[in-house]
């Protein structure tokens, strides 16, 4: 596997790992009545959306120099 491929998995499984943990958050956040819960969820979420335009933008780099 090279690096490449290696770096694209890795941003795809912590985006859903940053939004499954932004469901849980969200959830246990209503549950228990957490501020604290709340706060992590939407900074999960927003991590989530950062990674993905992370994402887009490292494949968008790789095509345009020729790499991928």
């Amino acid at each position: 596997m090279s690096l490449k491929t290696f770096h694209i998995i890795f941003i795809a499984v912590s985006t859903l790992t940053a939004f499954f943990f932004g469901v849980w958050a969200a959830y246990r956040g209503i549950v228990d009545q957490s501020g604290v819960l709340a706060v992590g969820a939407v900074l999960s979420f927003a991590v989530g959306v950062g990674l993905i335009f992370y994402g887009v933008s490292f494949v968008r780099k790789l095509k345009n120099a020729g790499i991928y």
